[in-house]
C-alpha cells in the first residue's frame, strides 16, 4: 500500500479544527472503533505507525478527541428506564445555575445534563431502574431545590447516538 502524504497542504485544510486528510480518516477510524491498534490504523490511514501515533497524540492534544471510552448499555445495568427532564430555574436564582449544574451533574442518575438557551435552562438526561426512580429523583433532588421553579418529564423509549460528522 502506497503512503499518503502526510505533510499539512492549505488546500487539504477545513475549518473543523484544520484537520487535513489524515487527521480525518484517524478520526472517522476512530470512531468507528476506539480499541483499533495502532498498526492497523496507520495501516488503514496510509501512513506509518510512528507517524499514526504522533498525528493520534496531536489530536487529543488539540481537544479534538477528548476520550476514548466504553459504552454501556444502561439496560444491561439494570437502568431499564430513562428520561429527559426539562428544569426552569428561579428568576432570581440565575446567579445559582453553575452550582445547581455542579450539584446535579454529581448525580449518580445523571447520563447527560444540558444547559439551554429557550423556555427551559436545563435538560437532565437520566437513567435508572424504573418510574418510581424518576420520581424519586425529581421530588428529592429538583421539586425540593431552592432554584429549580419548573419541571417536565418525558420518558425516552429509544434513541439512537451519533456524534458529529466528519468531513471527506
Amino acid at each position: 500500500m502506497q503512503r499518503q502524504e502526510t505533510r499539512v497542504r492549505a488546500k487539504d485544510l477545513h475549518d473543523l479544527g484544520d484537520l487535513d486528510t489524515v487527521d480525518r480518516a484517524l478520526v472517522r477510524l476512530l470512531r468507528a472503533d476506539a480499541r483499533t491498534p495502532n498498526s492497523r490504523l496507520a495501516e488503514q490511514a496510509g501512513i506509518a505507525p510512528s507517524t499514526c501515533v504522533s498525528r493520534v497524540r496531536s489530536l487529543v492534544d488539540r481537544g479534538i478527541i477528548t476520550g476514548f471510552t466504553a459504552e454501556l448499555d444502561p439496560a444491561a445495568l439494570g437502568l431499564t428506564l430513562q428520561a429527559l427532564i426539562s428544569v426552569g430555574i428561579r428568576v432570581g436564582q440565575r446567579q445559582a445555575i453553575t452550582r445547581f449544574a455542579d450539584e446535579i451533574r454529581a448525580l449518580p442518575e445523571v447520563v447527560q445534563l444540558f444547559f439551554l438557551g429557550g423556555s427551559e435552562d436545563f435538560i437532565i438526561h437520566v437513567a435508572v431502574r424504573d418510574s418510581n426512580d424518576v420520581r424519586d429523583f425529581v421530588v428529592s433532588n429538583l421539586s425540593a431545590h431552592p432554584a429549580v421553579a419548573s419541571t417536565r418529564t418525558s420518558i425516552v423509549f429509544d434513541h439512537h447516538r451519533k456524534g458529529p460528522a466528519v468531513p471527506e
